[in-house]
């Protein structure tokens, strides 16, 4: 196989292949019928990149290039396991595929960079997390994205539920509490006015087990968000011992007993849309107030002499505007040109690119989400 397929961006051929570069962005399907046309539109792609790379000197490279991007359009299991897009990337020595759980636009381009715009905004925002399934005397993991979630097997012998964690340490008071309404009904506790709290006691004890389990085994190896399940009281007792620095301040405040699979994703990712939201809606106070003291601009002019100087800690760029040119990573220049010409590509794609190299945020947002209109932000480094 001359391909291959990556999983994390950015890759560190973005900033080491040569010219001619291939990147090509495809919408495809996770089924049939529907994917049955997705290898016709890459064929019809294939054409476009063919006609750019015949503007180009003879001896190139580019039948080298070309060879895994015709292994993918005649492998037939390659399409069927494609998800809501594809993204293509391939020079003289390699050629990596993204399988991309987010829609994208058709686009087909040879260039001297690659184009990175589109996979900058599919892998910018909160993507993958993990649920904690709460209960006052078990717990469950969940790890997903915003398309499913499976749950974390947990080890055989690990303890898992209070009884187990506290075995003798359970107080006698946990041990007599009782149902007075039937096995279904409200347990009520008897006994002396302290019943209570030497449950809570409990409690207390178990959920510093869990939030250390959970910290050790998962939180710190992921770095991922945690988002708990539970009932809204177990919330409150949970948050007032946690020291998981993942805990995320959003919940979902109903026992996950209590919801399908269906309703659990749409509840989660009705919390990660916030999380995004709240990040872009911080980011735009943070350039306002950057700008204000002239640590922030939206001049492409300066904000390209800015990244040339390595001095942009966070760079906003507008998804869909384009400008057909390309930046000189050598000199800092701005050239302008036809985006067709195999030369050129988008300045603002180069500019988010020699940013990434010098380990800046980039964003890439809506026009309606950008804090100016010139298609730029840039939020400088201190010095």
């Amino acid at each position: 196989m001359r391909y291959e397929i990556a999983r994390h961006f950015p890759q560190d051929m973005i900033f080491r292949e040569s010219a001619p570069l291939i990147s090509l962005y495809q919408p495809t399907h996770r089924s049939s019928p529907e994917n049955k046309q997705d290898p016709i539109v890459f064929k019809n792609l294939l054409r476009k990149i063919e006609g750019s790379l015949a503007q180009l000197p003879a001896g190139d490279g580019s039948g080298l290039i070309m060879k895994p991007l015709y292994e993918i359009r005649d492998d037939p299991d390659f399409w069927m396991h494609t998800l809501d897009g594809i993204a293509v990337f391939a020079s003289q020595n390699r050629c990596v595929v993204y399988l991309l759980q987010t829609p994208v636009k058709e686009y087909a381009v040879v260039a001297g960079r690659f184009h990175i715009k589109p996979l900058i905004r599919a892998f910018q925002f909160t993507e993958n997390y993990q649920l904690l399934g709460l209960h006052r005397d078990n717990f469950i993991v969940y790890q997903g994205n915003r398309y499913g979630f499976k749950e974390l097997v947990i080890p055989p012998g690990v303890p898992r539920t209070m009884k187990e964690v506290l075995g003798s340490e359970r107080t006698e008071a946990y041990l007599t509490h009782g149902s007075y309404a039937g096995s279904g009904g409200p347990t009520m506790y008897h006994g002396h006015g302290d019943v209570k709290q030497e449950i809570d006691k409990d409690t207390e004890k178990y959920f510093r087990y869990v939030d250390s389990f959970v910290f050790e085994n998962y939180s710190i190896k992921s770095k991922l968000p945690l988002i708990p399940v539970a009932l809204k009281e177990y919330h409150s007792d949970f948050r007032k011992i946690s020291n998981n620095p993942y805990l995320n301040e959003k919940g979902i405040y109903k026992s996950v007993d209590a919801m399908d699979p269906d309703e659990l994703l749409e509840r989660t990712r009705a919390i990660i849309d916030e999380i995004d939201s709240e990040h872009v809606r911080k980011t735009a106070e943070s350039y306002a107030k950057a700008e204000s003291g002239s640590m922030g601009s939206s001049d492409r002019t300066r904000v390209v002499r800015a990244a040339f100087e390595g001095r942009i800690e966070t760079l906003l760029i507008e998804a869909d505007r384009n400008v057909p040119g390309k930046i000189d990573f050598e000199t800092g220049k701005v050239e302008s040109g036809d985006i067709d010409h195999p030369d050129n590509d988008d300045i603002l794609d180069d500019l988010a690119e020699m940013v990434l190299s010098q380990k800046g945020t980039v964003l890439v947002l809506e026009k309606e989400a950008m804090p100016a209109d010139t298609g730029v932000a840039a939020i400088f480094r201190y010095k």
